[in-house]
């Protein structure tokens, strides 16, 4: 069960924390794996690592905000069964804190390189007669995190275009689905914390995971695991569906 043999998988970010999980997930069920990603040093670290497993992996530097760039590495990739949204950045900040070349930034790889990314796929998909799209939404599109508005804001395009290209390829058996992980510890959450609260990580660190009602964070192998359900052919019946994976976050918060 949840194998990907044969099947190609394209993952955005996928050089460091969520995405590297998701890499070194889908390369040990069988898939092929186009880690595509701005840093050209972390995609290598990860494609070696699946090489040296046995795997089979290639390395697409790209910047996914750039339309062209990505039509030209997606151009170069013969087939595309999966693809996962999943690079993105963060801003620290409400409104009046969130510049405008704050917004354009969080914008341009949160929204518009999924977009750029959906653009490039379908196509190949439709001629392929099918595929599988795993969007990286967040809770924080579903509940008000503080100081995350421009975050917010490109999680809540995320899960309206998963309910859009759901419906719109139905007919193409391209099915669209998303998940929402509450904090997960990445390198991410480490550098976080030692921007803004030197000398004093592990308290807020142990803070932010207490605001899960199951007491921890999540870890980027769990959220992996989820995408390869929704990703292999145990989750054919599934599309158009969002699934918060936040160690009761959202539901139990009370």
């Amino acid at each position: 069960m949840l194998e990907l043999k044969n099947k190609t998988a394209i993952i955005t970010g996928g050089g460091s924390g969520i995405g590297r999980a998701i890499s070194l997930l889908f390369a040990k069920q069988g898939a092929t794996v186009h880690v595509m990603e701005v840093n050209d040093t972390a995609a290598s670290v990860v494609v070696n690592e699946i090489i040296a497993e046995g795997g089979k992996a290639f390395s697409q530097v790209c910047d996914i905000s750039n339309q062209e760039q990505v039509l030209e590495i997606f151009g170069k990739i013969n087939s595309v069964d999966i693809l996962v949204n999943n690079a993105g950045i963060a801003h620290v900040g409400n409104v009046e804190k969130t510049a405008a070349s704050d917004f354009e930034k969080v914008f341009n790889v949160n929204v518009k390189g999924a977009y750029n990314c959906l653009y490039a796929a379908i196509p190949k998909m439709k001629e392929k007669g099918g595929g599988v799209i795993l969007n990286l939404c967040s809770i924080a599109a579903w509940v008000g995190i503080p100081d995350r508005f421009a975050y917010s804001m490109s999680k809540g395009a995320i899960h309206a275009m998963t309910i859009s290209v759901a419906k719109d390829y139905l007919n193409n058996n391209i099915r669209c689905n998303c998940i929402s992980p509450a904090r997960v510890h990445t390198p991410f959450v480490d550098g976080f914390l030692t921007k803004n609260y030197p000398g004093n990580e592990a308290e807020m660190f142990g803070k932010l995971s207490k605001t899960q009602p199951i007491g921890r964070m999540g870890t980027p192998d769990e959220i992996a695991t989820l995408a390869l359900y929704l990703c292999s052919e145990e989750s054919a019946f599934i599309t158009g569906n969002n699934y918060n994976i936040d160690g009761g976050f959202i539901t139990l918060n009370n």
